[in-house]
């Protein structure tokens, strides 16, 4: 086993277990847990055996077994730029409605005095 090999397994794990193991920053579902596992996992596959991802790419007409990771990152890329900015701008009309009911109450208890 190469080195590379050895340095990216070792990220992969590290990357599941902090995924997995941190809850309370993580608020993701078990569903979308078990997605990322398996494509962590489908990763790690594709370093150990690379020329198994070739055969995979020869299937469904692509050149290159990394040729169709990249076109896989792509899009996983895609996924998670999307999901993210959905996120913030759910979290941003909170903001702004969080702040619109602290200014009326502000402004109800400032008429009060």
């Amino acid at each position: 086993m190469l080195v590379i090999q050895i340095v990216l397994i070792a990220a992969a794990a590290g990357l599941v277990w902090f995924f997995v193991t941190n809850r309370g920053n993580s608020k993701a579902s078990a569903g979308f847990k078990l997605l990322f596992v398996a494509f962590v996992m489908l990763g790690v596959y594709a370093m150990i055996r690379p020329d198994d991802l070739t055969v995979v790419a020869g299937w469904v007409d692509v050149g290159r077994g990394t040729d169709l990771m990249l076109y896989c990152l792509i899009i996983a890329f895609a996924f998670t730029t999307v999901a993210s900015y959905l996120r913030f701008r759910e979290l941003e009309i909170r903001f702004a409605r969080l702040a619109r009911v602290v200014a009326l109450q502000n402004a109800d208890a400032e008429d009060r005095e």
